[in-house]
């Protein structure tokens, strides 16, 4: 994001978060340290929208991709088993006995007539 800015002539990101700001997207000044650094710790899905907007640049100028900084393949596999993805995990998804589910159909396999 710093470079894109340099771009536009933006050397400063107070310069750039007054802007964001003027299209309603009001950022901390921690969190706008984070993205003037290149290391945000979150963004919103929309963020980069607004960003891309004030800047007047394409998306995959702000976001660059590094295939190398993701978790370990193997830590991307018990994930997927943890979080019910695949494997042994999923049985932990399925209703146990004195467990219930709201009324919305998922009791009887989804076949429920919507309370008529």
């Amino acid at each position: 994001m710093r470079l894109a800015s340099a771009n536009r002539g933006i050397w400063k990101a107070s310069e750039l978060q007054r802007l964001l700001a003027e299209r309603g997207l009001v950022i901390s000044a921690g969190k706008m340290s984070h993205l003037w650094s290149g290391q945000p710790v979150s963004l919103k899905l929309d963020d980069p929208d607004v960003i891309c907007v004030v800047l007047g640049c394409p998306i995959d100028e702000l976001l660059i991709p590094e295939p190398d900084q993701g978790p370990p393949a193997g830590a991307r596999r018990a994930a997927r088993g943890r979080y019910g993805f695949g494997g042994a995990a999923d049985a932990s998804c399925a209703a146990s006995p004195g467990r219930s589910f709201p009324a919305t159909g998922l009791n009887d396999g989804g076949m429920s007539d919507g309370g008529a």
